[in-house]
């Protein structure tokens, strides 16, 4: 019998990696806009799309921090597994994972004036991802996008830190949209 922890990774892993990179990155640029991601079967209780994006964009050097909810041993194994990233506390964190009212927004690095890249990136699985709500401007959006957010006013106050601050990836289902720093939220 296999162990879950050793299944559930791309299957062929340097095609299915390369097409997650793009369409992860493609998303990243273009704030708002939702896109479908396939390669990965994660564990119970996380998300295809989050699973996608653990698997590509995470490796030894890229220290996670899990949110309770998915602090869970067989999360940790596949992650391990497919990943090899460390488990850390929020403060030393590069990728986050949990759902917003888990994640400890204030905990995470967001950079500094002279590193605004040494900040975290928290992929927030969320129960509904649509192209309504608010109303998103900036790098990568021609004139507008609207996108649902669970906390206008937080997104808002971490725009503002630009060009420090936090990045979100948001996931559901098999769908994901980010909404990076420079992104301005109305």
């Amino acid at each position: 019998m296999q162990r879950p922890s050793l299944t559930g990774g791309f299957r062929d892993a340097p095609k299915d990696a390369a097409f997650a990179f793009r369409a992860v990155m493609n998303t990243m640029a273009k704030p708002g806009e939702i896109n479908s991601v396939t390669g990965a079967e994660p564990p119970a209780g996380l998300s295809i799309a989050a699973g996608v994006v653990l698997l590509t964009l995470c490796d030894p050097e890229t220290p996670v921090y899990l949110a309770p909810r998915f602090d869970l041993p067989e999360v940790r194994d596949w992650i391990t597994f497919h990943t090899g990233a460390p488990f850390v506390a929020a403060s030393a964190a590069h990728f986050a994972l949990g759902t917003w009212g888990e994640l400890p927004l204030g905990d995470f690095p967001v950079g500094s004036a002279a590193y605004p890249d040494r900040s975290a990136t928290l992929i927030v699985e969320v129960d509904d991802l649509r192209s309504e709500g608010a109303t998103l401007s900036g790098p990568g959006i021609k004139d507008s996008a609207a996108l649902s957010l669970p906390d206008r006013a937080a997104i808002q106050q971490n725009a503002a830190l630009f060009p420090r601050g936090l990045d979100f990836i948001f996931t559901c289902g098999d769908r994901l949209a980010a909404l990076p720093r420079s992104t301005k939220v109305s």
